[in-house]
């Protein structure tokens, strides 16, 4: 192979390579948004019918949870008061209020996520 032709052949081995460099990022952007776009229309819709399940068990959650909290509360107060240290039983009173809180907030507020009536 002579110089001339070796030197062509590299002069063309680098100005592909150089297309390739300047074309790539540009050829790939266009492939994703083709893909991207092929996929946008493929999309159904989303099915949100375990959403009311789901939110039924939180409410139902919330409930219980703030019933063991005010019923613990109210025996830790209890217990503190018998015993005479009225002021040891502060903390179970804020605590059964807390779980008052969140027995009745609490659910209601969950349930008015989804529109449901509370029962």
């Amino acid at each position: 192979m002579s110089l001339h032709s070796r030197f062509r052949f590299k002069s063309l081995n680098r100005t592909v390579s150089h297309a390739a460099h300047v074309m790539g990022p540009t050829l790939t952007a266009l492939l994703f948004a083709g893909i991207s776009t092929a996929i946008a229309h493929a999309q159904g819709t989303i099915d949100f019918s375990g959403a009311n399940t789901l939110m039924n068990s939180f409410k139902t959650f919330a409930i219980y949870a703030g019933a063991v909290i005010c019923f613990g509360g109210l025996i830790f107060a209890g217990i503190r008061m018998m015993s005479g240290r009225f002021q040891d039983a502060i903390p179970g009173l804020f605590g059964a209020l807390f779980g008052a809180a969140v027995l009745g907030w609490g659910a209601g507020w969950i349930g008015s996520l989804t529109g449901q009536t509370m029962q």
